[in-house]
């Protein structure tokens, strides 16, 4: 029997996984309506599909012009008693069978805060694959960390040769 015919005919310029699920979740991240941080989540199953996608915003119902984006002034005129984070929202997103998220994966333009990495743990994410980590030194950063590795959740920063510059056409 003679083997089967090799065809050399693939594009050498697709980008890879991470790459493209990082630009989704870049993506994701423009619909956010945060003036200062917009952060992004594209949530993979073990078989590279899909599962969910979620940006930081405000919960559903909740009428943007009413909601205060400020990061400083009193608790309850800031942003931070009310936005959703991306991961969260992107957990929440999902309408499959929870036991689809068991071994995923997150892919994050920044480094999960503490209660997403509850969050994430709890849902049975495997690993998150983060862009930035700009709050590395922030006590909320070191108890994901901790959180993570207790609870053998793996954590890597996107490798440079993922980290590309796309350009997206929607005009053809």
């Amino acid at each position: 029997m003679s083997k089967p015919k090799k065809y050399n005919l693939e594009r050498k310029d697709r980008i890879g996984w991470d790459t493209y699920y990082m630009a989704i979740a870049k993506l994701s991240a423009m619909r956010s309506k945060d003036p200062n941080t917009q952060v992004g989540a594209c949530i993979v199953g073990d078989d590279n599909r899909i599962l969910s996608i979620g940006y930081n915003g405000a919960p559903n119902g909740f009428e943007d012009n009413e909601f205060p984006w400020a990061r400083e002034g009193e608790y309850l005129e800031t942003k931070y008693p009310y936005v959703v984070h991306a991961e969260r929202n992107a957990i929440l997103n999902y309408r499959g069978s929870r036991k689809d998220m068991e071994g995923a994966k997150i892919y994050v333009d920044l480094f999960p805060c503490n209660e997403c990495a509850k969050e994430i743990i709890q849902s049975g994410i495997k690993e998150v694959v983060y862009l930035s980590d700009k709050y590395a030194d922030m006590d909320e950063t070191k108890a994901s960390k901790k959180l993570f590795d207790t609870c053998g959740v793996k954590y890597r920063q996107l490798d440079e040769e993922s980290r590309v510059s796309l350009n997206i056409n929607l005009k053809e």
